[in-house]
């Protein structure tokens, strides 16, 4: 999808965005971001000495992944990730402003994303752990795309960030 210039290009269906992991919103770099990316450019440009970065190999990938998959998820994160997206299939049991918005609620493509997602987090953070702040620290992200908005909601500007921080607020952890 292509969200400036529309020409040549159309929405995804729903079924179709459900297979993309994250829906990642990438805003501009502050000033002092950009200035450090000026930088960074101006000396790499300059530098025709310097060396690439290591390359990643397949098996360091795949280890990682491995850990990442191994970290230990208590019994009630889990069923935390469960519940969230479940809230979202039936959202009139935790508010009838929720059940007003969501059309469609995510899938179990959700739920695994959604574990997925957490994993790779605690383990960037350097945990042998989930935590529930991994789920909700990447569940804008997981169910962005995945939640379709009632007419109501959209015509009222409602986006799915703020469903999202709704559902975060309104089911309980473990």
């Amino acid at each position: 999808q292509n969200p400036i210039e529309q020409e040549g290009t159309y929405p995804l269906p729903e079924a179709q965005l459900d297979r993309f992991l994250l829906h990642v919103n990438v805003g501009y770099p502050d000033a002092a971001a950009e200035t450090e990316i000026l930088r960074l450019t101006r000396t790499e440009a300059g530098n025709s000495t310097a060396t690439a970065p290591p390359k990643l190999s397949q098996d360091t990938v795949f280890a990682a992944r491995q850990e990442a998959l191994a970290l230990h998820m208590a019994p009630a994160v889990e069923q935390y990730m469960v519940q969230l997206v479940i809230a979202t299939r039936t959202p009139q049991n935790y508010s009838q402003q929720l059940a007003g918005w969501i059309e469609y609620g995510g899938s179990p493509r959700a739920t695994i994303a959604l574990d997925r997602c957490a994993r790779a987090h605690a383990w960037l953070h350097g945990r042998d752990f989930v935590s529930p702040d991994d789920v909700q620290a990447v569940c804008a992200d997981v169910l962005r795309h995945r939640l379709i908005l009632s007419f109501e909601a959209e015509a009222n500007g409602i986006t799915p960030d703020q469903v999202i921080q709704e559902l975060l607020s309104l089911v309980p952890v473990g």
